[in-house]
């Protein structure tokens, strides 16, 4: 009997010893496989230099009153394995060569040293390489070279195009529609997020409220990870510490939403930023004719 007893407990134990090895055998066939990032790069560009001599329009009440402030105007380069993205452009060319201008009003005092095709050559880009273009909003600081990529896919949000053709955008000196009147290739996005390439790499951000269709723009890099030029979310640095909306902003509330959706979308994808007219920003930021990657 005692030999029985003894005899069932080994097959018992094998049994056991048997279920345990296959437990072990098919934790180890549950392989998890990272997809590889695309491979995309960022390059950035001069677009211009902006003196904001009232830097209180960039607030509501008296911020930021009797300062000023030098802002950057960069524009960007995004390249993916399926196309090339320009996302914004600069001031206008027209003031490659000349002297600092000055508006009427007296408020900005704006500059620009170099024309969109010579830079593009740094990375070996002419204008029909370009297959893709998009304006974080269309002021005229941002379309000022668009007239170069006729060619080129233009994503523009519905809103932004509805304001194209309102009676609002007529003798608003803050828009210059003849500096893209070559875009016809136009694809409208139904007010909302857009992914430009499908594969969540690029991805277009709707954020209204400076402009009636305005945007940022999420990149997935390889190396660096998650980054967002804001547009004109913010302008500088103090802006974004503040929280505060410019008061020539198309829609003050809607602007304040959008700061708050741009936050939490921020903090989701633990993303690094840049202040796209933050002239520290850009000055720290890698420049053509090398990559962010």
């Amino acid at each position: 009997m005692i030999k029985k007893i003894a005899f069932y407990s080994l097959i018992a134990l094998a049994f056991a010893s048997c279920k345990d090895t296959k437990k072990e055998e098919n934790k180890e066939e549950v392989v998890v496989e990272e997809t590889a990032k695309p491979d995309v790069e960022v390059y950035a560009f001069d677009g211009g230099t902006i003196m904001a001599n009232n830097l209180n329009l960039f607030a509501q009440g008296d911020t930021y009153k009797g300062e000023s402030k030098e802002l950057a105007d960069a524009f960007y380069v995004i390249k993916h394995p399926n196309g090339v993205l320009l996302w914004d452009t600069g001031l206008p060319e027209m003031l490659v060569g000349q002297e600092p201008y000055t508006p009427e009003g007296g408020a900005f005092t704006i500059t620009r040293k170099d024309s969109i095709l010579n830079q593009l050559k740094t990375i070996n880009l002419k204008a029909e390489d370009v297959s893709m273009i998009a304006f974080s909003h269309i002021h005229f600081d941002h379309t000022g070279a668009a007239n170069h990529f006729p060619n080129a896919k233009w994503f523009i949000q519905q809103s932004e195009d509805d304001f194209l053709s309102s009676d609002d955008i007529k003798g608003n000196t803050f828009y210059a529609p003849e500096s893209f009147s070559a875009l016809k290739n136009k694809e409208v996005i139904a007010n909302t997020d857009f992914d430009v390439f499908g594969d969540g790499s690029v991805i277009i951000k709707y954020l209204p409220g400076h402009t009636a269709g305005h945007n940022a723009l999420f990149v997935d890099l390889p190396e660096t990870g998650p980054l967002v030029l804001t547009g004109d979310t913010y302008h500088f640095e103090q802006n974004r510490v503040d929280g505060v909306v410019p008061q020539f902003n198309y829609d003050i509330p809607r602007s304040e939403e959008s700061i708050k959706a741009f936050e939490a979308f921020v903090k989701e994808k633990n993303a690094k930023v840049i202040i796209q007219h933050d002239m520290d920003d850009f000055k720290e930021t890698i420049k053509s004719p090398d990559a962010i990657k």
